[in-house]
């Protein structure tokens, strides 16, 4: 690891005139349902609607001029490139942002509304075709995860956290790439030892609960989830570090408590957020999470790009 609380709260000064600081909220309602004490770190609430702002900023803000007029290139199913159109846009660089066909309509249509070049393909090639684009045009990758400049921006949602609320028993992180788990993580652990950070990845495609079982990467198969954003074959190869160091365990959810978690969170919660981001909700549900009643637990709302067709997923949910 090349980044630690230092470099994290380094990157915080840095990204503070771009980033919001989001609230943390403390959310009796769901106490029963959820089994603790429940607090939300509301990161839907961020600028661009999820926590990737603050590593995309970070990261485009420690390039030199020369890197931002050739422009920034990345591969993202949609908050990511969100981020990265946003902050390419008010530094006055030039973004290509390569997204899957299946990414929801919402997402694309807010990448190419902030003025990015949006090509898309299949879900599994896309890092294929940024690397080809980036190459032809001799600009910069901004990795949606596996970067320690981006890993510690993400970490800033951390040490908000445990400023917001020092006497935490846990944090519950939704995982797909790994940078935001990595960051939080790292944050959460280097400031307050004894708060426990768990992941959450979906059960279809636990490519971390894997591999930490494992004691090294794997690749699994590649599979479609209801939460898209989480969608990851492979850890990131600076991120898996991170979690075994880190990381007190990762849970692997089932696309029915995805759901669940996501209805509970609007209709009790009334937070409006995309299914990736209410996995540690799901997780909570399915009676996953080694947590009591007594225990102080806030779960990280990553994000909220919700379409209208999102949300017609939940009519069938029963919670």
């Amino acid at each position: 690891m090349s980044f630690a609380l230092k470099e994290i709260k380094e990157a915080r000064q840095r990204i503070s005139p771009y980033v919001l600081k989001t609230p943390l909220l403390r959310m009796p309602m769901l106490d029963a349902r959820l089994g603790c004490e429940v607090y939300a770190k509301v990161e839907c609430m961020q600028t661009t609607g999820a926590f990737k702002l603050r590593g995309a900023f970070n990261k485009l803000l420690s390039l030199s001029p020369e890197q931002l007029k050739n422009g920034v290139v990345t591969a993202s199913t949609g908050n990511h490139g969100r981020a990265m159109a946003y902050a390419a846009k008010m530094l006055g660089a030039r973004a290509t942002v390569v997204m899957p066909r299946t990414a929801p309509q919402v997402k694309i249509d807010a990448v190419r509304a902030l003025g990015a070049d949006v090509v898309l393909c299949g879900a599994e090639e896309r890092f294929d075709v940024a690397e080809r684009i980036r190459r032809e045009s001799d600009g910069t990758m901004v990795p949606p995860y596996n970067d320690d400049v981006i890993m510690a921006g993400q970490g800033t949602l951390g040490v908000e956290i445990i400023e917001q609320q020092p006497d935490l028993d846990a944090v519950v992180v939704p995982v797909g790439g790994g940078g935001l788990i990595s960051g939080v993580a790292t944050a959460v652990k280097e400031s307050s030892p004894r708060v426990r950070v768990y992941g959450a990845d979906p059960a279809v495609l636990p490519a971390y609960a894997q591999s930490l079982k494992a004691g090294r990467m794997l690749t699994l198969p590649f599979s479609p989830t209801v939460a898209e954003a989480l969608l990851c074959q492979t850890p990131g190869d600076k991120c898996f570090p991170c979690l075994q160091k880190y990381v007190d365990a990762v849970y692997s959810v089932s696309e029915s408590f995805i759901l669940k978690g996501m209805k509970l969170l609007l209709t009790e919660g009334k937070i409006l957020a995309e299914a990736s981001s209410c996995i540690g909700v799901g997780a909570a549900m399915e009676k996953l999470l080694p947590v009591s009643t007594k225990d102080k637990v806030c779960f990280v709302i990553s994000g909220g790009s919700v379409g209208v067709e999102q949300l017609r997923m939940l009519e069938e949910v029963e919670l």
